[in-house]
């Protein structure tokens, strides 16, 4: 038998003393320990040459890995490195074999790794993007079929202050229903000024955003806070593709003549730059002609909608057949005594839950969203 697993170190000991001891020979002390005469002699040599020290166990680890890159090389490596900071891996390998063509360099992943090793890079960022949306957008053939919204940006005042213009328009009479600065582009700041905006033109049918908060997320299907207020008070949400502003053209197209109009030159405070918002709204939509238009007046065409907005909390019902649960303010439902996370986008609100023709398998809602499907064995949810 090999040495007893319970504690080697100990057998180790007590056959050194053993043989210290003088009281048993090489091939007694095998039978008495069940190892191997060679084992005896190995671990006596290294008691000898390194006295306690030596009956540990030591790295099984080879000293080196013959793929590993010489030392000389690496120090080549890291001398490019530190003569141009800026540069990636990528660059300082053909740099390095325009320099020494006779070289076998190595890969630039393994580059990475001697810089990050040197401390001269770091670990690039998990960046986690949003859902894409998928569904096709709505015809924006009548007034508040679909508006638009988003921020044209940011700039500062002269006096410092940081201004995000938040902007909502009707995409089929260009009609701007809202240009306001505000210090902050989060929910807390936004969704009172799209309330105001719900209050006074009513509710629209579907409003289009580009995939930034705080009109999305990387949650669930991309639902943020704001989006699933739209959805719970009857709006569509339409996200367009990341990269193609062009999806949201008739608003990219208002937001370049507010930057030439009003953006390039900042007043000296929030206030008085609301009021030139203001007067550039007011302008737009009732003195400038527009081309897209046939020379007509955004106010000509615009009409507020025949939906009202109430302020009395709007409840989602489901049918029936769905069986409803409540989000816990951790994004979590409880679903046969399992807790599955959802979002907590969702905190506070009713989802339902309709079987599919696989008994294992629920289709789960939001309203009219459809969030995913939620598998029984596994507790996931696939999208």
């Amino acid at each position: 038998m090999p040495w007893k697993e319970t504690c080697p170190m100990k057998q180790r000991v007590a056959m050194i003393g053993d043989w210290i001891k003088d009281e048993s020979s090489i091939a007694e002390l095998s039978r008495i320990y069940g190892v191997s005469r060679v084992t005896i002699y190995k671990w006596l040599e290294r008691f000898e040459a390194e006295c306690p020290a030596g009956i540990r166990e030591h790295p099984r680890a080879p000293h080196r890995h013959l793929n590993a890159v010489p030392e000389e090389m690496v120090t080549v490596i890291v001398a490019a490195r530190l003569n141009h900071p800026t540069w990636g891996p990528k660059k300082i390998q053909k740099l390095l074999q325009d320099q020494y063509p006779n070289e076998d360099w190595p890969s630039q992943s393994t580059m990475t790794v001697i810089f990050r090793r040197e401390g001269l890079g770091k670990p690039r960022r998990t960046r986690h993007l949003v859902e894409p949306y998928t569904q096709p957008f709505l015809e924006c053939d009548s007034p508040n079929k679909v508006w638009s919204a988003d921020f044209k940006g940011q700039f500062r005042t002269t006096d410092g202050r940081v201004c995000y213009p938040l902007t909502i328009t009707d995409n089929y009479s260009r009609f701007i229903l809202l240009c306001r600065g505000l210090e902050h582009p989060n929910h807390r700041m936004v969704m009172p000024w799209f309330e105001m905006t719900f209050r006074r033109y009513g509710l629209p049918e579907a409003i289009r955003t580009d995939n930034g908060a705080p009109f999305a997320s990387t949650g669930l299907r991309g639902l943020s806070r704001l989006s699933a207020w739209f959805i719970k008070l009857g709006i569509r949400h339409e996200r367009i593709e990341k990269g193609h502003p062009e999806q949201n053209g008739r608003h990219e197209r208002m937001h370049r003549t507010l930057k030439e109009q009003v953006v390039r030159t900042p007043r000296n405070s929030l206030l008085v730059q609301q009021r030139a918002f203001n007067e550039f709204v007011n302008e737009y939509n009732f003195s400038r002609p527009h081309e897209a238009l046939d020379m007509m007046k955004p106010g000509d065409l615009y009409e507020k909608s025949k939906q009202p907005y109430s302020r009395r909390k709007t409840t989602i019902k489901y049918n029936p057949e769905f069986f409803v649960r409540t989000v816990r303010p951790n994004g979590e439902i409880k679903w046969r005594g399992k807790m599955i996370y959802l979002s907590q986008a969702l905190s506070g609100e009713k989802i339902g839950l309709l079987q599919l023709q696989n008994e294992n398998e629920w289709e789960i809602r939001y309203g009219c969203l459809k969030l995913g499907v939620l598998d029984d064995y596994s507790c996931t949810i696939k999208v």
